[in-house]
């Protein structure tokens, strides 16, 4: 894959350099702000671009928000966000950009999960692919933010674990390997999260996911 990173922090930028080149993938680009993020990702157009959350000058959400500008110069571009702690309100933000022309290929994982390196290698492959990859903390302060009025309230206890572990990026292989059941009932359970959520049967199965995921979090 070719990719571009940013992040302020030199040591943690140049390790990933030094990562995923060694893992065969090309970096295009390294670099330390959220405008340099933004030309880089329209100069290159990576198959993944990997972003922390907090860049200079203020250190709060300018690599998010230089994200969603390249996503908007580039449209589907895949990008996936790295922050040090949970920021739910930035996941959501991230997340919103997967309607319409945006498309899918979003991930947010905590840093600590660069650590192991098989995870982060695969989940961003999976982003790259197109798909959502949200780290299971992330998923489960979003959960604790469910508001009375449940969207979700229509779905069985079973349908929720399906949901959730959607949420996390995970196929309905890995879903069924996860809960231990057959790959027949996941697709049956994620019918019927689509019926009850009243997702448009005209979208295609994956913007129906990305919905129902985007429901999810919102709820």
């Amino acid at each position: 894959m070719r990719v571009v990173i940013a992040d302020d922090a030199v040591l943690l930028r140049e390790g990933l350099v030094r990562l995923l080149t060694e893992s065969g993938h090309e970096v295009v680009a390294a670099v330390g702000d959220g405008d340099a993020l933004v030309e880089a990702v329209v100069t290159h157009r990576p198959d993944v671009s990997v972003v922390d959350v907090r860049m200079p000058p203020s250190h709060t959400d300018e690599g998010l928000r230089a994200a969603v500008e390249a996503r908007r110069l580039v449209p589907r571009t895949p990008v996936l966000v790295l922050s040090q702690y949970v920021e739910v309100s930035y996941a959501d933000d991230l997340l919103a950009t997967t309607g319409g022309a945006g498309g899918g290929g979003i991930g947010y994982l905590l840093k600590d999960r660069v650590a192991a390196i098989d995870e982060f290698l695969d989940a961003l492959a999976r982003v790259a692919a197109g798909g959502t990859v949200l780290d299971p903390e992330v998923v489960g302060q979003l959960l604790v933010r469910r508001r009375r009025d449940d969207p979700l309230r229509e779905l069985t206890p079973r349908e929720r674990e399906v949901l959730a572990l959607m949420a996390e990026g995970r196929s309905n292989t890995a879903i069924a390997r996860t809960l231990v059941v057959s790959d027949g009932a996941v697709e049956k359970h994620v019918r019927n999260i689509f019926t009850k959520l009243n997702l448009p049967p005209d979208a295609t199965h994956h913007h129906r996911r990305v919905l129902a995921v985007l429901t999810h979090l919102r709820a």
